[in-house]
């Protein structure tokens, strides 16, 4: 049995962007951040990250999907034994297939597995139940950037912006009495993020990802591509909604007669100019975005987010 009132929450994810396993302890009584705690990372190698590429898009079953859960379960384990002093764990699992109007939502990962490795009580599967009742499958992070609007001490509308392997926003009132109350909050993807760069940079470049964003900074953004991507129907769906890692891979496609750093240029830009188009969708302004995930260290990308909205640009880190 859990202890009444407020308890230490260890939080595990693994993204899309497919890097590596973070875990950060957060005090809450589930309404409120009361403290934050340590964080930990465990970087995936290179045929970790193999192993988790062959199973994107599989579904439960395929022999793909058991090795990536596998090596998840493993990873997982590995980084949140280093933790101490700790009630419970929330595993979310590895996102291989998402298609919330179709199959559902897939993220590998067994916490009745990790539950047993660690010996603690383990929360798991906070996606399934969502899309089955007609949502995203996203149900708690905007209940997370609500309490992390209160924590800081906003009082105007504000928003949080993840830069991952997809870009997610969450429009925040914080003047609301509660997250569920009417007018409170709207989040949903943007578009695509980290996947597309990092894809293209490891295809032609054989590196991880575009450090500090310096290909895309030597380059100029080819419109015409930028034009037919924000085409996408997806862009004219009203919020909420949400994509899969590879909704976007044409985009690769498309920039392949492109010089490299023009290629890097044209990627980054369709990831800031779908954040601008998302930002129209807020039912306000927001006095500012404070912008999470790997990201936010591509200086060239967050230069490019400013330039498309009338908000002050931060990294989370600022606050």
């Amino acid at each position: 049995m859990l202890k009444d009132g407020p308890i230490w929450a260890l939080g595990a994810m693994s993204g899309t962007s497919l890097d590596g396993v973070d875990a950060a302890m957060v005090l809450s009584d589930g309404a409120r951040i009361l403290a934050f705690g340590d964080t930990a990372y465990r970087p995936y190698t290179p045929e970790e990250r193999a192993t988790l590429r062959a199973a994107l898009g599989c579904w439960p079953g395929a022999p793909q999907a058991a090795a990536a859960a596998e090596l998840v379960e493993t990873a997982h384990a590995e980084l949140l034994a280093q933790f101490s002093g700790y009630d419970l764990v929330g595993f979310h699992g590895q996102t291989l297939a998402h298609d919330p109007q179709g199959r559902g939502t897939h993220q590998a990962g067994n916490g009745a597995v990790l539950a047993e490795l660690l010996g603690r009580p383990v929360v798991w599967d906070f996606r399934s139940a969502d899309v089955a009742l007609g949502g995203q499958g996203a149900p708690l992070a905007p209940f997370f950037h609500f309490a992390c609007a209160r924590w800081i001490g906003a009082r105007e509308p504000l928003a949080f912006l993840n830069l991952g392997g997809v870009a997610n926003l969450t429009w925040v009132d914080p003047r609301q009495p509660t997250p569920e109350a009417p007018g409170a909050l709207l989040a949903f993807d943007a578009g695509p993020a980290g996947a597309v760069l990092d894809d293209w940079m490891r295809a032609r470049r054989a590196r991880p990802f575009d450090d500090g964003g310096k290909l895309a900074a030597g380059g100029t953004v080819a419109e015409g591509v930028l034009e037919r991507f924000l085409e996408a129907t997806f862009f004219h769906k009203i919020p909420p909604k949400s994509l899969d890692r590879n909704d976007f891979a044409d985009l690769l496609t498309a920039v392949e007669p492109l010089a490299p750093a023009d290629a890097m240029a044209t990627l980054t830009g369709a990831v800031a100019a779908a954040i601008s188009q998302g930002v129209d969708y807020f039912p306000a302004p927001a006095d500012r975005l404070l912008v999470a995930g790997g990201g936010r260290r591509n200086r060239t990308l967050m230069t490019m987010i400013a330039a498309g909205i009338g908000a002050e640009v931060q990294p989370v880190d600022a606050v």
